[in-house]
């Protein structure tokens, strides 16, 4: 069997090789910027992508380089840092390499040795075994999917303007959003403020304020993880712009023309709908899978590798596995499997880059545990809710809780200026700024 190509450099100092530049990733880099290391940097992107934004430029309120910094200017005075533009194939955790291919495949496989090994490679949205209905209702979670969303959400309007039928008319003013969590309902508001304040002298033949926005969630309440007391908040919220909270309703179809719902009694539903957004749901990167065979451990139902109470592989020491795709045994061998949202990522990630610095010297760091700070959702301009622990918020004293966390969270101070302004402007002005269709129709693009 022909081996891969090593990429070497000196045999010392320590190489530390970061797979993934989420918030775990660049999190684990900068705790060891002054540490006597070596960092690879690989990612199939070259940029991190603060992910709690993208549906807002779904919805046309933020661009996508608002919300994502390239890695080379982010470690750019990083000396000890090298980016590494490629994909990671396999790992071979006996020879201490990580497999990568350049994304176009133009360049053979390399092989990039390592001393530690972080993987940090986050998770997808889950279809639960209908992988196929993807293709009818994209995701929000990736810059590419929210950018693809944006112009279906706008081209629904603009192709209901042209419609001569009312059938065909209400088909493409019907939006479903599948997932109450966070995410959907924040994109579902976006949706409706879009529809019924940016969009409402725009149109001719059509008043966008009729279109209907339907959130689906399988649970009893949106926002599970929240207070009962803030998710009714947050769906008195949502019915103010116009949207339709279905709880305790499953999608069990998605096609081209129509998403079909059952009730709870079970009854089926066929709703005519042009643009449906995937917001249900998660599933590991498959990294997290091919990890758990090589290393002998275990996955969960969503994908999830089992690691340490420190965060690394069982059995093997030099490796830890950060964020969505883990999950944490704690000192009493119980299983801990923690919510998939930034704050966890990032603190695992300090927590790695200390436990590293700690081995180099040849002493030992406490079992990770996370600090729960409270969640934080936006239905729409003004309206949010705000969990603290010590205290629960909602309406406008939540809505600037939320900008201010996001904006402290968001990395480059030109992403956090120009954001400010962007927000500053739609909020005085109900206007949007990247309401840009770049996929006509069929999904191709235009020059």
């Amino acid at each position: 069997m022909n081996t891969p190509p090593t990429e070497t450099s000196s045999q010392s100092p320590h190489r530390v090789v970061v797979v993934g530049g989420g918030f775990a990733g660049i999190t684990a880099v900068k705790g060891l910027r002054h540490a006597p290391v070596e960092i690879v940097v690989i990612d199939r992107r070259n940029f991190h992508l603060f992910q709690p934004l993208t549906y807002q430029v779904a919805t046309g309120a933020l661009s996508p380089g608002e919300i994502a910094y390239p890695l080379r200017a982010l470690f750019k005075t990083f000396p000890n840092v090298k980016v590494m533009l490629a994909e990671v194939s396999d790992f071979d955790l006996e020879r201490r390499q990580v497999m990568v291919e350049s994304p176009d495949q133009r360049h053979a496989p390399l092989s990039v040795p390592y001393d530690t090994l972080i993987v940090a490679a986050g998770s997808t949205y889950s279809y639960f075994g209908h992988d196929e209905w993807a293709d009818f209702a994209p995701d929000v979670k990736s810059l590419e999917s929210a950018v693809s969303v944006r112009s279906r959400i706008l081209n629904a309007f603009e192709m209901a303007e042209l419609a001569e039928r009312d059938s065909t008319r209400s088909a493409a003013l019907t939006f479903v959003v599948v997932g109450g969590g966070p995410t959907g309902v924040e994109t579902a508001g976006q949706i409706g403020e879009l529809a019924r304040d940016t969009l409402r002298r725009d149109f001719r033949s059509i008043d966008p304020g009729m279109a209907r926005v339907l959130l689906v969630d399988t649970g009893e309440r949106m926002l599970s993880s929240f207070p009962p007391s803030l998710s009714r908040r947050a769906s008195r919220s949502l019915e103010r712009l116009g949207v339709t909270p279905m709880t305790s309703h499953t999608v069990i179809d998605v096609d081209a023309e129509a998403v079909t719902i059952a009730d709870p009694e079970g009854n089926h539903q066929r709703i005519p709908a042009r643009t449906v957004v995937w917001a249900a749901g998660v599933k590991a990167s498959k990294l997290a899978q091919r990890l758990a065979e090589v290393g002998g451990s275990e996955v969960d139902a969503v994908g999830r590798v089992t690691v340490e109470p420190d965060l690394t592989l069982p059995g093997h020491l030099e490796v830890l596995v950060l964020g969505d795709m883990v999950r944490v045994h704690d000192a009493g061998g119980n299983t801990e499997p923690l919510p998939g949202v930034a704050p966890v990522a990032i603190q695992q990630g300090r927590y790695a880059g200390e436990h590293i610095i700690a081995r180099l010297k040849g002493s030992t760091t406490a079992p990770f545990r996370y600090r729960d700070k409270g969640n934080l959702a936006t239905i729409g301009r003004g309206r949010a809710v705000a969990d603290l622990g010590f205290v629960r918020l909602s309406g406008p004293v939540a809505w600037i809780a939320w900008l201010v966390v996001h904006l402290w969270y968001l990395i480059g101070f030109q992403n956090r200026l120009l954001v400010l302004i962007r927000w500053s402007f739609s909020f005085f002005t109900h206007g949007r700024g990247s309401r840009l269709i770049d996929q006509p129709r069929g999904g191709e693009t235009q020059p």
